[in-house]
């Protein structure tokens, strides 16, 4: 008898599989020469036009409305920007006897990324926990990460992702942050269309990211990535980030229920907490990394798909464990207009 917690199937994302079909066709068919400069300037286009309609989606309201719970939202920051970093920094003492450089490199930048939205608020809905405080959550986090992410990957990578040089925190500026706040400028003016054509943008989103990532493996492809990564290695580095996503779900947790929060919040803490964002990570390394990103994403690939395999566990553990009709009233936060793409709550790539 299957015990009522387990879903009926682990979550493998269907755009998971989008993305690993896109590593692959990147690895037998890369784009080389004319070709590759044309696809980094169509990348370039893509990764701005992503951002913008990410600041374009975000709720302003709802974020200022949030600010009210701020001793929950600076708690997911700190697992987020502060401990998740800490404990990538410790990593680094696994190198180069189980973890190469370059594979440590982008383990590092798994840490600094911004936390999941859709997907976290998913899972909180799904424990009973407080989506509305998810919501929000997540939503900073983002907010965060345009300014956070890249200094502290120029602070933590140094060379490897660019440095403190102007040029590079210009490129930052121009490709990430400016897009993003001409959204949130712009967003009562295309609020309308962007709800009207929410399903063709959830494509177009997708659709930028899965560039990204052929720009990327192509490039890696060309500097020869894949005679740099063994079996073993991809095993070593597996067993690291299970260590990783288990310690931010036990520190989440338990860290939450000392600082007093309720189960609710709680909930809402561990998996917003805990998760990390594949759909801003992989435009992120593109700008921080260029011909560098094929190795430095694989790690957040792989983070993504198995956070959302334990979660998905997790949060029908929690629904079992709480009883009854526990958390509903909590659970009616509406998830719209929240993440590019988000249209229900429901675990997807982002």
């Amino acid at each position: 008898m299957r015990r009522p917690y387990l879903p009926a199937r682990l979550p493998l994302d269907p755009y998971v599989l989008a993305l690993l079909g896109t590593v692959g066709l990147a690895a037998l068919l890369p784009a080389r020469g004319p070709a590759a400069s044309v696809a980094e300037g169509v990348t370039t286009a893509a990764v701005a036009l992503l951002f913008f309609l990410y600041g374009a989606r975000l709720s302003t309201r709802q974020a200022v409305d949030g600010l009210r719970h701020w001793r929950l939202h600076l708690t997911v920051l700190v697992c987020t920007f502060v401990l998740f970093p800490l404990l990538g920094l410790a990593a680094g003492g696994l190198v180069p006897w189980f973890l190469t450089p370059p594979l440590y490199s982008g383990l590092l930048f798994l840490c600094l990324v911004p936390s999941t939205v859709q997907s976290s608020i998913a899972f909180t809905s799904i424990a009973r926990g407080n989506v509305p405080a998810a919501i929000c959550a997540g939503s900073f986090s983002s907010l965060a990460s345009t300014v956070l992410t890249p200094l502290l990957a120029a602070g933590l990578l140094g060379n490897r992702a660019g440095g403190f040089s102007p040029d590079s925190l210009l490129k930052i500026a121009l490709q990430l942050l400016l897009p993003f706040l001409l959204g949130q400028a712009l967003r009562p003016r295309v609020r309308g269309f962007l709800v009207r054509r929410k399903r063709v943008l959830g494509h177009v989103d997708r659709g930028s990211i899965l560039l990204v990532v052929y720009c990327a493996f192509s490039a890696g492809t060309a500097a020869g990535i894949w005679h740099q990564v063994s079996a073993p290695r991809l095993g070593a580095l597996m067993v690291v980030e299970a260590v990783l996503l288990t310690v931010m779900l036990l520190v989440s947790w338990y860290g939450a229920r000392r600082l007093g929060f309720g189960r609710a919040d709680r909930i809402a803490i561990q998996f917003a907490g805990s998760k990390k964002s594949l759909a801003a990570g992989l435009p992120m390394a593109s700008v921080l990394f260029g011909a560098q990103a094929g190795l430095a994403v694989l790690p957040l690939m792989l983070f993504h798909q198995m956070q959302l395999m334990v979660c998905a566990v997790l949060a029908r553990r929690r629904a079992r464990d709480a009883g009854p009709g526990a958390g509903d009233e909590l659970c009616t936060g509406r998830v719209v207009e929240v993440s590019p793409g988000a249209q229900h709550p429901a675990p997807q790539a982002r």
